[in-house]
Parts: structure tokens; C-alpha cells; sequence
């Protein structure tokens, strides 16, 4: 392999190890999916890679030719589209359609793709997202609609950051001081009927480090122990930022405003948490960016965790409930996987944010601190945690019952 053919190769590899990390793909899936492309290219490879940082180390056979690459990343985002259009380059490439070169330019135009729905329609799947969470609690209309109201306003606050480094830097406890005054404000001069901390929470569910904590947990399991350590410490932090932003937002709230009393509303039927899986499913696909091709099989995949879980929490205790439903993501992905040839993680995604127990263990934390909880939630911490565990047994089990086709 003469020297030009190799430098082709190995910057192809590190371009396209980068990008699946700013997408959010976990360390190992990216290593393995990293190893297959470069044996594939006929070179041997290692790959470390963490959430702020990365490491190929790439030569040739004989090591006529090495290389070695560390960089300091930021810790990526879930962007499902661009996620599925880098894999089909990959795909195209080596199924020989493409050249290196042709391969190299398509990336670089998937990084500079503009995002496919827009600010409007991003806005209002952040609402959606808001106001569905809070269905799904079995609250009230009031909770409900007000949830979706400071959603908006969390939503404008991201659209600051863009434009703001010092705004990026505090945004998760920003939006939640904000949520917290905006919801005291409601509570004391227009709508008595509103949980407070609840619409402070769905107000801010996006950010609630659930989704973070599990594929920390799933890298632990993996055996990828510096990655996994890291993503659990930062999904706990950001969890802490954002409950204490919620603390002194409501405690400055009920200093301004004052503290009215809260009137018990009516609750939600239970039917509501079918429309809830549905709009919070349909607002996913418009903030992770998942393309239209695939949305009715992310759709699916949330109510099949849904329906899998509860179905089962009437013979099992409820967090075996969040095995089998796990089970039925994984085994429902890894079809996806085999039949239309793209990464599991795409639908996998949507049925672990309905299962994952992120606002369990934000409940949680404001029972530790304030004593009391603003849901009806027996033993929350325990529950937490052994959701966590079946979570990431069910995903495991689903792997052996049914491999994936790629490792992405």
C-alpha cells in the first residue's frame, strides 16, 4: 500500500469516527463500527473513545505505515438523520459505488446539511414533548397545556445558546430558573390548578439525562469502562444542574409571587397515555432529526415499549415491566437493522426514551432534598435503579436473541 493510498484512508476513517461521535453514538458501538470500516480498508486498527475525547491508532499490515490520532471533542448530540445518511455512505462505499474520494465529499456534505425541519417545527415538537410528558404523568389538562407553554420558552433559550457562548455554557440550570419562575407566576395570578414542580419538569424533559444515563450504564456493561464512567458523572451532573436551577427558580418564585394554594384538579383518563406515547414519539423525530423513511418505525417502536412494558407490569413487577419491554425495543430495532439496512440506535432510540427512568430519578432527588414527592411514587429510588438494571439486561438479551446485521 504506497503512502498516498493510506493517508486517504486513515483521514476517511478519523473524519468518519468524529462525526458518528458529535451524532451521539455510543463508544462501543463506534469502536466496533470503526474496526469493521478499517478492516474492510485492509488496515488494523484500535480505537479509544470517550465523550469528550478520541484515539485512532490505524497501520498497515507489516507497519510500513502508522498513525496515531488523539483529539479533544465535545460530547455529541443525538442527530439520528445525519446518523443514517453518514451509514448509507459508509454502506455505498463499501459495497464499492463509491470511491474514498466521492465517500470523503459526501461527508462533508451531511456536516453542513442544514437541519431538515426547521426552527418553527422544532419549536413546536418541543412543546409537544412538553405537554405529552405531562400526559403521560396522568396529571391534568391544566398541566398539560402549560407544560407545552414553557416548553416554548425552554425552546427560545436553545435558540439563545446557539448565538451565545455564555448562554450555552449555564443553559440546563437557565431553563430550568426560568421554567421554575415562569410556573409561580402561573400558579399565583392565573391558574391555581398547576403541579408546580411537575410542569417545571416536563417543561424541561429534554434535558433530563435518562437517555445519557442508560448508555452510560449500557458502555459499563460493555465493559468500556472509561466512557461509561464518564457519560454516568455527566449525566449526573447536568441532572444536579438542572434540579437546583428548579430549586431556586421556585424558592425566588414563591418570594415574588407568593405561595397560593393548590387546588387538586381533575385527572387525565387513562387513554391519554396512548395519545401522549404518540405525540411524544412525533416530537422525537423532528428534535433528533430522524428522517421522514423512518419515522413510523420509530412511532412503533415507542408503543411497543410501552405496550410491552405495562403489558407485562400486570403479571411482573414494574420494573421487570421495563425488561420486557427493553427486550421488545432491542429485538424490534435489530429487525429494523436487518430489514432496511440502517443503524438500530435510530429506532432503538424512541423506545428508551419512553422506558428510561430519567424523571424517576429527578423525583427522586427532589424527595432526598425536600422530603416529599409531587407524584404519586412509592420506594422511587429502588425503582430507579432496578429499571436501570432490566433496562440494560433486556437490551442485552434482545442482542442474543436476535443479532444486529452492523454494529452501529
Amino acid at each position: 500500500m504506497n503512502s498516498a493510498t493510506f493517508t486517504q484512508k486513515r483521514k476517511f476513517i478519523v473524519k468518519l469516527g468524529k462525526m458518528l461521535h458529535q451524532y451521539g453514538t455510543p463508544a462501543y458501538r463506534l469502536e466496533a463500527h470503526l474496526m469493521e470500516v478499517a478492516t474492510h480498508l485492509g488496515l488494523k486498527s484500535s480505537f479509544v473513545m470517550s465523550p469528550t475525547s478520541v484515539t485512532f491508532v490505524i497501520w498497515t499490515e507489516g507497519h510500513e505505515d502508522e498513525y496515531t490520532h488523539v483529539a479533544r471533542v465535545e460530547p455529541g448530540d443525538h442527530n439520528l438523520g445525519c446518523l443514517a445518511d453518514t451509514d448509507d455512505v459508509v454502506n455505498r462505499m463499501l459495497a464499492g459505488e463509491l470511491s474514498i474520494e466521492q465517500a470523503d465529499q459526501n461527508l462533508d456534505a451531511i456536516t453542513q446539511a442544514k437541519d431538515p425541519y426547521g426552527r418553527l417545527l422544532t419549536g413546536i415538537a418541543f412543546a409537544v414533548s412538553g405537554g405529552a410528558f405531562a400526559m403521560l404523568m396522568g396529571t391534568s389538562w391544566n398541566d398539560v397545556l402549560w407544560s407545552a407553554v414553557l416548553s416554548i420558552l425552554v425552546f427560545i433559550f436553545v435558540l439563545w445558546s446557539t448565538r451565545s457562548k455564555r448562554v450555552t455554557h449555564m443553559l440546563e440550570p437557565v431553563v430550568a430558573i426560568v421554567s421554575a419562575l415562569a410556573a409561580c407566576a402561573i400558579s399565583s395570578y392565573l391558574d391555581p390548578m398547576v403541579n408546580i414542580r411537575l410542569v417545571v419538569l416536563s417543561a424541561i424533559i429534554v434535558f433530563i439525562p435518562g437517555l445519557a444515563l442508560a448508555l452510560g450504564f449500557a458502555e459499563l456493561s460493555a465493559r468500556h469502562l472509561v466512557s461509561g464512567t464518564a457519560r454516568v458523572m455527566d449525566a449526573i451532573m447536568l441532572l444536579f444542574k438542572l434540579y437546583f436551577g428548579a430549586f431556586l427558580g421556585i424558592s425566588i418564585g414563591f418570594f415574588l409571587f407568593g405561595q397560593s394554594d393548590y387546588v387538586q384538579p381533575d385527572p387525565l383518563p387513562k387513554w391519554t397515555a396512548w395519545m401522549a406515547i404518540l405525540l411524544l414519539c412525533s416530537s422525537l423525530i423532528v428534535i433528533f432529526r430522524t428522517k421522514l423513511k423512518h419515522a413510523s418505525w420509530s412511532i412503533a417502536s415507542g408503543f411497543i415499549a410501552y405496550a410491552a412494558s405495562i403489558g407485562s407490569a400486570v403479571y411482573l413487577d414494574y420494573s421487570l415491566g421495563t425488561f420486557v419491554g427493553a427486550f421488545a425495543v432491542g429485538v424490534f430495532s435489530n429487525v429494523f437493522n436487518r430489514t432496511v439496512n440502517a443503524p438500530a440506535s435510530i429506532v432503538a432510540m424512541q423506545g428508551l426514551i419512553v422506558l428510561v427512568p430519567g424523571s424517576k430519578t429527578y423525583i427522586g432527588l427532589n424527595s432526598l432534598i425536600e422530603g416529599q414527592s409531587f407524584v404519586a411514587a412509592d420506594h422511587i429510588g429502588q425503582q430507579t435503579f432496578l429499571i436501570f438494571m432490566s433496562l440494560i439486561a433486556g437490551l442485552i438479551f434482545a442482542n442474543v436473541a436476535l443479532p444486529p446485521k452492523k454494529s452501529l
